[in-house]
C-alpha cells in the first residue's frame, strides 16, 4: 500500500492537508473527484472541501491503484468497483450460511 505513513486524527481535513499527506496537487484532488464518484467530500459552510476519514481512505486506494500500481483511470475504476461487488457477494455468503445453519437447526428441531 501507501508507503509514507500518517495517522488520521482529525474528523475533516482540507483539500490542502490531502494534498501535502499524499505529496500531490489540489488540482488532482479534484480532478479525481470528477472521475470517481465515490469520492465526495463535503463542503463547509464556506464552500470549501472537507474530507473525512472515509474521502481519505478512499483516496488512499486510489492513489495506490493509480500512483503505485500503475492502473489507468478506467483500470482503478474497475478494481473499486469489483472490491466493492467482492464485499457485497462477501456479506451475502455470510448471511445465506447463517440462514442455512438456522433452517437446519429449526430442521432438526422437528
Amino acid at each position: 500500500m501507501y508507503t509514507k505513513s500518517f495517522e488520521i486524527e482529525k474528523l475533516y481535513y482540507s483539500i490542502g492537508e490531502v494534498a501535502d499527506m499524499f505529496e500531490v496537487n489540489t488540482s488532482l484532488i479534484r480532478f479525481w473527484e470528477k472521475e470517481f464518484p465515490q469520492l465526495q467530500p463535503r463542503k463547509n459552510g464556506r464552500g470549501n472541501r472537507v474530507y473525512s476519514k472515509k474521502d481519505l481512505e478512499l483516496f488512499k486506494k486510489i492513489h495506490h491503484l493509480v500512483k503505485e500500481k500503475g492502473f489507468t483511470l478506467d483500470g482503478a475504476k474497475n478494481a473499486l468497483r469489483e472490491k466493492d461487488d467482492l464485499t457485497t457477494h462477501e456479506m451475502l455468503t455470510d448471511k445465506l450460511l447463517q440462514i442455512r445453519s438456522e433452517l437446519a437447526s429449526i430442521a432438526s428441531a422437528l
